[in-house]
């Protein structure tokens, strides 16, 4: 079978889309892993399928898979790419969409200047539901990481992440200790790895180690979580730029009982078919 395709990138984070509504194919891991390789495929950091929703308040349903083949539960940049997918290829006309995820309902907007603004929902602090081992709900966590202990903080965007602080990004050892911080045993579904350096209450550098897809230029949740981990420590403001690799999002929250609320760029690159 031929499937068609839209290669797509989120700041330099990339994605394969897959439209399963006008196409009838199921995806396999197999499928995923094909896709997304570089050498033999058409190459992604994650693949993005968009399907018809399971339920009545929603336009559709939004499922993500790491290039090895997991599916995860919320991907920040593969959510603008998603908006601006469905809305170029007139599966909706509406500039306001709810979307169901496994991480539940986000609602996406389109902005000017073709931005994307995202609510991503409440973040989740509470350290059972990251999850995260923890006695109880804190600013700050002590973490040992290869023998080096970590002062870091810890978020869920509806997938879990940790956010070491480093006074450089350029120099911190992402390479080195995102791999072991991803599978550290007191996160049990594993996690991203946020190395974060605060500039100004305005604004943060950010490097991620992206869960089963290693470093990737940029990650929205990511972002998200960075920041509200900074703004939760008392370092930031409630509107907060980061500067990832591959360019720079805006990040709002205005604290507890409040979505999180992320604009950024979403772009196409090009579009095909590739034999399944």
């Amino acid at each position: 079978m031929q499937l068609r395709f839209t290669k797509m990138h989120g700041l330099g984070n990339d994605f394969v889309v897959v439209d399963l509504i006008t196409q009838r194919f199921k995806l396999k891991p197999h499928h995923i892993r094909k896709l997304a390789d570089r050498h033999f495929g058409v190459g992604c950091d994650q693949v993005l399928a968009v399907e018809i929703p399971t339920r009545p308040d929603v336009d559709f349903r939004y499922r993500i898979y790491n290039a090895e083949g997991s599916e995860v539960e919320q991907c920040g940049n593969g959510a603008r790419c998603f908006a601006r997918y469905v809305v170029d290829k007139r599966l909706t006309g509406k500039q306001v969409i709810r979307v169901e995820t496994l991480a539940g309902v986000i609602e996406l907007e389109l902005a000017e200047n073709r931005q994307v603004r995202v609510d991503m929902g409440q973040p989740i602090l509470e350290p059972a539901q990251i999850p995260f081992q923890a006695e109880a709900q804190a600013e700050y966590y002590p973490l040992e990481i290869d023998g080096q202990s970590w002062q870091v903080g810890a978020v869920s965007m509806g997938n879990p992440h940790v956010v070491l602080p480093v006074d450089n990004v350029d120099t911190a050892p992402v390479a080195q200790i995102g791999p072991i911080a991803e599978s550290h045993p007191r996160f049990p579904q594993r996690v991203n790895v946020g190395f974060m350096q605060i500039i100004n209450r305005d604004k943060i550098r950010l490097r991620v180690f992206e869960r089963g897809v290693g470093e990737t230029l940029a990650c929205g949740t990511g972002a998200c979580a960075a920041a509200v981990a900074g703004i939760v420590q008392g370092h930031l403001n409630d509107t907060v730029t980061v500067e990832l690799p591959g360019g720079a999002l805006s990040i709002h929250w205005s604290g507890p009982g409040h979505p999180v609320i992320m604009t950024g760029p979403a772009t196409t690159v090009f579009e095909g078919q590739i034999q399944v």
